[in-house]
């Protein structure tokens, strides 16, 4: 199987992500695991958000990245 390359750069792929209406207000996005490494590199991503402060978790392939700087409490 031959993956297809985005057509977006990596800067501008991410820089859509927190241009997002929910990310302006504060709120979360969501993204898929596979996404973020085929386009950008989780390593590149981790250094964005610690950038601007954000926090994310992993569940299975899909990635939720809070788009504020509040504390994360795990409800069980």
């Amino acid at each position: 199987m031959t993956h297809i390359l985005p057509h977006l750069p990596p800067t501008i792929w991410m820089q859509r992500i927190f241009e997002a209406k929910a990310a302006r207000q504060g709120q979360v996005v969501r993204r898929s695991l596979k996404d973020i490494d085929l386009i950008v590199g989780r390593e590149a991503f981790q250094r964005e958000l610690q950038r601007r402060g954000y926090h994310a978790v992993m569940n299975g392939d899909q990635v939720v990245i809070f788009c504020n700087n509040q504390p994360i409490r795990l409800w069980v």
